[in-house]
């Protein structure tokens, strides 16, 4: 596979940034073999990703943000993040006693489909250590107490785990715990979750029963990055399905935890592919 820069930027819109970082490049002997950009009118921000082969690219790697800052960081006010595509990104997984998430994560994993590393699975709860087992991958248990009173104890040791195992992100395929503000600050915009409504949603428990009940016509899921105020993080990928009146509080279930299989899994694969740029609360998503 050849070896090739990923460039994540936005800053205020002005002439001439695209030239600018394009001529940048192929001055430096970079073909650009990924382009796309975006302009936001109402905010007049500029939004671009940009993917070069390395083989022949005059600077080193570990110059390379140094180099942006220098000649770009300032003059444009630029906010910008630089990756390697064979520098793999390692996900950690949260769990509690759903499986289905986890499952289907790990069968795309296996199936070549997520190109990550996942060094170890977490959870309080012992119920899905089977599963890790499956897959061979290390099961971590913290038990919370229902008061409460060890979770700061138990999210420190977590965060040293992660910074054990050099996580990058951290994915809450159905983790039932609110995550501290600690944690968040140390993974800003890399912590994803799946939320089983199409926010805004049904709160409180039984969501799929309220929805029931309400004699709604969809159901959707929700997969967006946490932020200290819950369930209202930048929004990565959304879907529904359409129900019916012959539908039980069983099906919606079914039909739920499909939708939020395939909602997490896409939001992970952006991710993973770094094709996310956060700002003011919203994504810019690239094709």
């Amino acid at each position: 596979m050849q070896q090739t820069a990923i460039l994540l930027l936005h800053c205020p819109d002005k002439l001439g940034i695209i030239t600018e970082i394009t001529k940048f490049i192929t001055d430096n002997n970079g073909n650009i073999v990924y382009l796309d950009q975006y302009v936001d009118k109402i905010d007049g921000r500029f939004f671009m990703r940009v993917e070069w082969e390395l083989e022949k690219f005059a600077i080193p790697a570990e110059k390379l943000s140094e180099y942006i800052e220098t000649l770009y960081g300032q003059r444009y006010n630029m906010q910008f993040q630089i990756y390697f595509n064979y520098e793999k990104p390692r996900m950690a997984l949260f769990v509690s006693k759903m499986s289905h998430c986890l499952y289907d994560l790990l069968a795309r994993y296996k199936a070549g489909e997520l190109d990550v590393e996942i060094p170890c699975i977490v959870s309080n709860h012992e119920d899905l250590r089977y599963v890790a087992e499956q897959f061979d991958i290390p099961y971590y248990v913290w038990s919370i107490k229902k008061d409460w009173s060890n979770k700061q104890e138990v999210e420190r040791e977590e965060m040293e785990l992660m910074r054990e195992k050099g996580i990058t992100f951290i994915v809450l395929a159905r983790y039932m715990q609110i995550i501290s503000e600690e944690m968040i600050q140390q993974y800003p915009n890399r912590i994803i979750n799946i939320h089983h409504s199409f926010l805004p949603a049904f709160v409180g428990a039984k969501p799929y029963h309220q929805a029931y009940q309400r004699g709604v016509k969809i159901i959707g899921a929700t997969s967006h990055y946490v932020t200290s105020e819950l369930d209202a993080g930048p929004i990565i990928e959304q879907d529904v399905v359409r129900i019916t009146h012959k539908d039980t509080p069983e099906t919606l279930v079914l039909k739920g935890k499909d939708l939020e299989k395939i909602v997490l899994s896409r939001a992970v694969k952006k991710h993973i592919e770094r094709k996310i740029l956060t700002c003011h609360n919203k994504t810019i998503i690239f094709s």
